[in-house]
């Protein structure tokens, strides 16, 4: 019986390859949980007062680093089950804020691609735009991966 939800084997992921993710909606509980679970308790995320009066940005903000950790749960639920080896380095440039309320979703096209000398696995970059609701792109990072070959023993 065939198992749905499993990720990309690198032969599914050439270069050039485009798809986007569904979307999530960051809530005010997702800030709050997060900034207390990385002790990220900057007052720009944890006093309103602070916010209105000396901020240039104005409302519940979230995190950048939340926003990515979104975007990597959505890849992650949609495109790595069973397929993915290992995370090995990025870039991430954080172009626009994150609201609460705002609804993300990733748009990814695979910018590089290639076997390893095993040949067993394919290491593979992608260019990740983060998206908000009104379509903008609010972060871009571009992971590499270790990938498992479809036929890898």
């Amino acid at each position: 019986m065939e198992t749905v939800g499993l990720g990309f084997c690198y032969e599914d992921l050439p270069v050039g390859r485009q798809f986007k993710t569904v979307g999530r909606t960051v809530t005010d509980a997702d800030i709050v949980n997060f900034i207390n679970c990385t002790g990220m308790t900057e007052v720009i995320f944890t006093d309103a007062e602070y916010v209105k009066t000396h901020s240039d940005i104005k409302g519940r903000v979230a995190p950048g680093a939340l926003s990515y950790t979104f975007a990597e749960g959505l890849l992650v639920q949609s495109t790595m089950q069973h397929t993915g080896l290992a995370f090995l380095n990025m870039e991430l440039d954080v172009k626009g804020p994150v609201f609460a309320g705002d609804t993300l979703h990733v748009e990814c096209e695979v910018i590089e691609a290639r076997l390893t000398s095993k040949g067993t696995r394919g290491l593979v970059r992608t260019r990740n735009n983060i998206v908000n609701q009104k379509g903008e792109t609010v972060i871009v990072y571009t992971p590499l991966r270790m990938i498992k070959c479809r036929d890898a023993a």
